[in-house]
């Protein structure tokens, strides 16, 4: 493989992990301006139609599925899509991005851990070490080195909240896993996606009764900027170069790029003036350190094995 085909998916996943970290502060900031359900229901129109573009535009034949196929597919949307986003952008205003970006990126730890449960094996070492770790850091970040706080008044209800939302996104990654064969990649985003969308409008538009063209027209130009670098970049963008990226050099090393996204995010929020104690980030860092554990050690096996044929 030349070296620039090899550079390629790497600088896609970097861009990726760019992407998706300054959602965190950016929709910190538009959460001053905009609801919560208002921003998520431009967000994801946005996003919908540019990947309606997308499909338009690659010409790829629809696959035929029966009604009871879309139904659970529009359940999953509504889980994974739905509700992990309303709890991120209701846990946001409470909360500072960077601890949101930390407590998301145990997403991929949490989902190998039920999955592993729901097929009834232990996990392994090297599992529970990285879990742990990755704990401390976050407990670290979220309670801003105050544990005797966190046992007092518990925890920040922002954190609870995003908590909530990350668990949803792993019950739908653990679902989906059953499921995506369905449909290609990009299609099965767009059936989630949508149907994550109208479960948020009719939250938003029926029982609370937000008012998001009235909302929108009150915006800065800034503002809306803002919304349509989180639509295009952070919710299209992000997810083609990551399965790009994925395709190019293995789930397994792309993941590595994943945990990047919480130091992604809390230098994109230091570059808008939010503000990281010494303690958040010792904090950052051993999460990372633990998150990383598992991705590091399968790429340094499977590279062994790999030279190991090679002799």
């Amino acid at each position: 493989m030349h070296s620039s085909s090899r550079a390629t998916p790497i600088v896609m996943l970097l861009i990726c992990v760019i992407c998706w970290g300054s959602v965190f502060p950016i929709s910190k900031i538009l959460l001053h301006s905009i609801s919560g359900l208002s921003l998520l229901m431009w967000r994801f129109l946005i996003a919908i139609a540019c990947v309606i573009v997308y499909l338009i535009v690659q010409r790829k034949p629809w696959p035929s599925l029966r009604w009871s196929q879309y139904l659970i597919l529009a359940a999953l949307g509504v889980l994974g899509v739905g509700g992990f986003n309303l709890a991120l952008y209701e846990g946001l205003p409470y909360t500072e991005a960077t601890n949101g970006a930390l407590i998301m990126a145990l997403s991929p730890l949490v989902t190998s851990i039920a999955a592993a449960a729901l097929a009834r094996r232990w996990l392994s070492i090297q599992q529970w070490i990285s879990l742990l770790i990755g704990l401390t850091g976050v407990t670290l970040v979220i309670t801003n080195g105050d544990v005797i706080a966190l046992l007092q008044h518990g925890i920040n209800q922002g954190d609870l909240l995003i908590a909530g939302g990350m668990l949803c996104w792993a019950a739908f990654t653990i679902a989906s896993q059953r499921v995506n064969h369905w449909l290609s990649p990009v299609p099965f985003t767009l059936v989630t996606m949508t149907a994550g969308w109208l479960a948020v409008s009719f939250y938003g538009l029926v029982i609370r009764q937000v008012h998001p063209w009235e909302e929108l027209q009150l915006m800065t130009h800034t503002n809306l900027l803002q919304i349509l670098h989180i639509s295009v970049f952070g919710s299209v963008v992000a997810y083609l170069f990551w399965i790009q990226g994925v395709k190019a050099i293995g789930a397994a090393s792309a993941s590595m790029f994943f945990n990047l996204v919480p130091v992604s995010a809390a230098l994109i929020a230091v570059a808008m003036g939010e503000q990281l104690s010494a303690i958040q980030v010792t904090g950052i860092a051993i999460a990372i350190a633990g998150l990383s554990l598992p991705s590091l050690i399968r790429y340094l096996w499977s590279r062994r094995h790999r030279d190991a044929v090679q002799l």
